[in-house]
């Protein structure tokens, strides 16, 4: 029985680790995108305005701890590099910052709605889909939407914590944003608090405009 359970968490481990790196390597890449629109090539210069994952892993981040998850069976924490943004070369600061920063959890967005439009669309066909199929459309749709809200909390270092700044600039919102280490531990008291329940219901709405099953 334990041997079954452990060949059923390296099956989904094989699925969900290339979706995993490729939704991160989407995000970071949205985000080079933007801050090089904007007049920002620092990301573009180090070779991360690009959708390859290699440019974009962290070794701890995107491939050990994910593998680490699902043999432990923990909660699945990870990340990819985060991309640099020299928000002074911006023209207009807080703006342009603003909607860097919301690229990289937007860009998830759409991801999980063209995955789920190409789905719907084989179905509407005809053609019949194997379970394999199923379950990397249904993973990544579930992970890219789940990594839209998450990174929109305005936790530091997510995304969320540089958009609350961006409008609302004050010295409170300055201090969360350089919390540093500190953003990263209240981030992890998050996760393990009844709040995350609440978060993950907000997740599970979302999802029901993805629904595949």
């Amino acid at each position: 029985m334990a041997d079954i359970q452990i060949s059923q968490k390296l099956i989904l481990l094989f699925y969900f680790l290339p979706i995993f790196l490729l939704s991160l390597s989407i995000h970071e890449y949205a985000h080079a995108l933007l801050a090089n629109k904007f007049g920002d090539d620092t990301a573009k210069k180090q070779g991360r305005l690009t959708l390859n994952p290699l440019k974009h892993i962290d070794l701890i981040g995107s491939i050990v701890m994910p593998i680490l998850a699902f043999t432990s069976g923990f909660m699945l924490i990870g990340w990819a590099k985060p991309v640099p943004v020299n928000r002074s070369k911006f023209k207009n600061v807080y703006r342009d910052d603003a909607i860097v920063y919301f690229a990289g959890p937007f860009s998830n967005f759409i991801f999980a709605l063209i995955t789920y439009l190409i789905f719907s669309l084989i179905s509407s066909m005809g053609f019949e889909v194997s379970s394999i199929v199923y379950n990397i459309f249904r993973l990544t749709i579930i992970f890219n939407v789940f990594l839209f809200c998450f990174n929109l909390l305005p936790i530091p270092p997510l995304d969320g914590s540089h958009i609350l700044f961006d409008i609302f600039p004050n010295k409170y919102t300055a201090k969360l944003l350089n919390l540093g280490v500190y953003g990263t531990l209240i981030l992890f008291i998050f996760i393990y608090s009844p709040l995350w329940s609440v978060f993950m219901n907000l997740v599970n709405w979302v999802m029901q405009f993805f629904s595949i099953d």
